[in-house]
């Protein structure tokens, strides 16, 4: 067993050991998409519509024979993405909150319902808002027992994902900074990472009232609390962190965003000034694992969110557009 664990994954730095690990976490996490995805692709009839095709259709013959509405295709081809084989997953790093939190009923059930879902009318709704009549910041807004559950959730993410990238080899990203925001940073778990490990780094966390007024008074010690709504306004800093964020946002609304990322950050680029972003881009990584692992996520936020992970080729749109601004 070391053996294959040595051949497997070599002489890896800790940290990126750790991460692989996560990744794997991950995947395991979200696998019932996969079974979510064919039970959605047996309620379609996918299989007879290939078998009356001759054995063979593409996916806008899947999506015609199916007669799907226009604006479903894109969510066609994910599922249909995820039924591919792919390579299994070992154990990861524990993320409790994170994992009990994706599946969750709140998480789950909105899954179960694809197919009724791309049988439905346009886009108006997501399949989370067709099931629970709202939408996920909705749902954790109106319950505040889910928006802990929430909170948790991101929280335990963001302490495993700073505490890499401070002591691994992201630390570097932090030379230089007196001040960092943390842009829809929820209960402030990666600021108040950023601000024990480097206490000269004065961080606020920005994020909705109802989000802030749920952080222990304590936490305020540490960094800044600041209610405000992104899109109307970010204070200035030397660095912006955004993790998590840019994938629940349409790319128009990413581009308004780091807009006024742009605005606020104090010094110009050369000088020190940085955005930093932290987030799942699909087909970013060539090993299997990475990538069953971003297209089930692509896949889940789809169901919650009116989005989807960041495209490779979508984020290079999103770069050259935000170069012109």
């Amino acid at each position: 067993m070391e053996k294959e664990q040595q051949a497997g994954h070599g002489k890896l730095p800790h940290e990126q050991l750790l991460l692989q690990a996560s990744t794997e976490l991950m995947n395991l996490s979200l696998g019932y998409a996969r079974s979510m995805a064919l039970g959605c692709a047996a309620k379609l009839g996918v299989a007879d519509a290939i078998h009356r095709a001759g054995g063979r259709a593409t996916l806008h013959d899947l999506h015609a024979a199916l007669s799907l509405h226009p604006t479903k295709l894109p969510f066609l081809r994910r599922v249909m993405r995820v039924l591919s084989p792919r390579a299994s997953s070992r154990r990861g790093r524990s993320l409790l909150p994170l994992v009990l939190f994706q599946l969750s009923p709140l998480c789950v059930t909105p899954a179960t319902s694809m197919a009724e879902w791309l049988r439905s009318g346009g886009e108006e709704e997501t399949a989370f808002e067709m099931v629970h009549g709202v939408g996920l910041w909705g749902a954790c807004s109106r319950a505040p027992d889910l928006g802990e559950h929430f909170n948790d959730a991101m929280a335990a993410d963001s302490r495993f994902i700073m505490d890499m990238a401070i002591n691994g080899s992201g630390r570097q990203v932090f030379d230089k900074i007196t001040s960092m925001v943390d842009v829809a940073g929820g209960t402030g778990a990666a600021a108040r990472a950023v601000a024990a490990a480097f206490p000269h780094i004065k961080c606020t966390v920005l994020d909705l009232p109802h989000v802030i007024d749920s952080i222990p008074a304590d936490h305020g010690d540490v960094v800044q609390l600041l209610q405000v709504i992104m899109m109307d306004f970010i204070p200035k800093a030397d660095a912006l962190l955004l993790k998590f964020v840019l994938h629940d946002w349409s790319d128009e609304d990413c581009i308004k965003i780091l807009k006024r990322c742009k605005e606020a950050i104090i010094p110009s680029r050369a000088a020190g000034g940085k955005i930093i972003i932290l987030d799942v881009v699909v087909g970013s990584s060539s090993e299997a694992i990475c990538q069953g692992t971003q297209q089930l996520f692509d896949l889940i936020i789809s169901v919650t969110r009116k989005s989807g992970a960041r495209y490779s080729r979508r984020q290079d749109s999103l770069n050259t557009r935000l170069a012109q601004c």
